[in-house]
């Protein structure tokens, strides 16, 4: 029963974090990621994953912290600092919860997503949400997250069309 209600909340993790790539608001991308992350977090609780857990309560943190910091496009020490330190917490809760080498891969995820959507650029976001997939879909593979593994799969062609989308129209408005 746990096994059926984490795959109902994973459903609902990759169908909020699928809608992230189509917008080009930050603090939208934010929210929808947050919502996304949570229930996640709620997959893995039922999973007793508890890499993923800890990943996904920094990711909520990274999420709630960059709405805070705003919509700002010019990056400052403060967001070095703050990325820094968000580097520093995944990588001591990704070797304290370590169990296998898989079960960094939540950590490598969380990173790479970290720094895009620190950087505040939505094209390189969705540019660096295919490498964040690939090492997600390898984690939920790892914890034996069916949907997870497939619906991640299903996001990473969301995200390559969306990273498509995005840097067609820069070609484009660069030809005008």
């Amino acid at each position: 029963m746990f096994y059926i209600i984490s795959q109902v909340f994973v459903i609902i993790s990759y169908a909020l974090l699928a809608g992230t790539y189509f917008y080009k608001d930050r603090k939208k991308i934010l929210i929808m990621s947050f919502g996304a992350v949570a229930s996640n977090a709620i997959a893995f609780i039922f999973l007793g994953a508890w890499s993923g857990v800890v990943m996904s309560l920094i990711a909520m943190t990274r999420n709630i912290i960059f709405l805070y910091r705003g919509n700002n496009t010019k990056i400052n020490y403060i967001d070095w600092i703050i990325l820094g330190i968000l580097y520093v917490i995944s990588i001591v809760s990704g070797c304290l919860t370590y169990i296998g080498i898989l079960s960094l891969f939540s950590m490598f995820g969380t990173m790479i997503y970290t720094y895009s959507a620190w950087q505040k650029n939505p094209k390189v976001y969705k540019l660096l949400g295919i490498p964040a997939s690939i090492c997600w879909v390898i984690y939920n593979v790892y914890v034996k997250s069916f949907f997870g593994g497939v619906l991640e799969s299903v996001l990473l062609i969301f995200e390559i069309i969306g990273t498509i989308k995005a840097y067609k129209n820069i070609d484009n408005t660069q030809e005008k």
